[in-house]
């Protein structure tokens, strides 16, 4: 939330957000060359044209260093969520290309391009509330670098600006510190029981979201399970042309894995609008879903062939 954030920092970001055009969080990432952004709106980096980085720097975990230079501290570990608990398999494998692609740019001495993000709830949220949206997400024109990595100590440092400067050791503690503290305070006592559903209820709950989700963007939903066409939900513009034929399928801590039909499998085939639409966390508060196309059925995470 933008209250989490340095004065400084949001000065910036405001000032870049009233001078440039009005454009969507998806919108600013697809100008920047990655063309599968509107399939990737949930991941926090992406590959661009040119085989440059993109990632999003969370202005609330942005430090103001010596001299007024940016750094934020990136934790390293991809299982267990800022504020704190496990991911879930989507959350997990999204973290994982993340860290991945940043490794990339610290291995080969090379910056990243990056988006400034503020949220509309508390940072340690972000994977945890299903509020949990985009407030303000702005291109930064200046590169950002990894300055160091410590894969013991799972933690990255990344530094905006030019190369020679990095964070003194007390400012990295005095930031580590900060981020603790914000995590610690919003942990609760008592966790509330996991909630075990059956195969129907998040099959359920995952169709009922990929329907709001596409009508929230505008566009016409229509649910054809019955019909047995190898996929679940067709979706069409205001025109009436079909963009997508979705196969649904949801997945939870009780229901982890899932496989496709004889019908979806060949429907894969022969149908060029045919995409793999997983809901992560589907019966949760915080589902959130990944598009796959035929040939990256096999990545989704929790996808099992069936024999």
């Amino acid at each position: 939330m933008d209250k989490e954030v340095d004065p400084k920092v949001l000065a910036v970001i405001d000032e870049m957000r009233l001078s440039g055009p009005r454009l969507t969080p998806v919108e600013i990432v697809a100008k920047m060359g990655v063309f599968d952004a509107r399939e990737k709106p949930f991941d926090s980096a992406w590959l661009a044209t040119g085989d440059n980085v993109i990632a999003t720097i969370w202005a609330e975990l942005v430090n103001v260093g010596a001299g007024g230079r940016w750094f934020c501290l990136e934790s390293l570990d991809t299982q267990h969520r800022e504020g704190g608990g496990p991911r879930s398999a989507h959350q997990v494998q999204r973290a994982k290309d993340r860290v991945t692609l940043l490794k990339k740019t610290f291995d080969a001495d090379k910056g990243f391009r990056a988006v400034l993000q503020t949220n509309r709830v508390a940072i340690v949220e972000l994977e945890s509330n299903k509020n949990a949206k985009v407030s303000t997400r702005v291109r930064d024109d200046s590169e950002w670098h990894v300055a160091s990595w410590n894969s013991d100590q799972l933690l990255a440092v990344l530094v905006r600006g030019p190369r020679g400067w990095v964070p003194s050791e007390e400012e990295i503690q005095a930031a580590a510190k900060a981020r603790r503290k914000v995590a610690d305070a919003t942990e609760p006592e008592d966790e509330e029981p996991e909630q075990v559903s059956s195969p129907e209820e998040v099959q359920a709950a995952a169709t009922d979201y990929v329907m709001r989700h596409f009508k929230g963007y505008g566009y016409k939903a229509e649910d054809v399970t019955a019909q047995n066409l190898g996929y679940d939900i067709e979706v069409s513009n205001a025109k009436g042309a079909t963009l997508l034929r979705v196969v649904v399928k949801g997945t939870s801590s009780s229901v982890p894995k899932f496989g496709l039909t004889a019908e979806q499998n060949a429907s894969s085939k022969s149908e060029p609008l045919w995409r793999l639409l997983v809901v992560a966390d589907a019966v949760g508060p915080a589902a959130q879903h990944k598009i796959y196309k035929p040939s990256e059925v096999q990545q989704a995470p929790g996808f099992e062939a069936q024999g």
